[in-house]
């Protein structure tokens, strides 16, 4: 069983990697998260690619779509 930081380690990674299996990836934080009980996955902005306003909520938008709640760290 995958645990979401494992799950966020490969989106992390996916992410620079220009999106290599996100979608996979994506399915597998959405497990982790119903496993452990969570309803968002809290996501570190400075390891995003495109780490500035528009970066961020253009990945909300798509973790949304795919059934993921993503929040930021301060």
């Amino acid at each position: 069983m995958t645990t979401v930081s494992d799950a966020l380690e490969l989106i992390y990674a996916s992410l620079a990697n220009d999106n290599a299996e996100i979608d996979t990836h994506i399915k597998t934080l959405k497990a982790a998260l119903a496993a452990e009980g969570k309803k968002e996955a809290v996501v570190e902005p400075t390891r995003l690619a495109q780490n500035n306003r528009a970066g961020r909520k253009t990945m909300q938008a798509y973790f949304r779509k795919k059934g993921v709640t993503v929040t930021f760290a301060e």
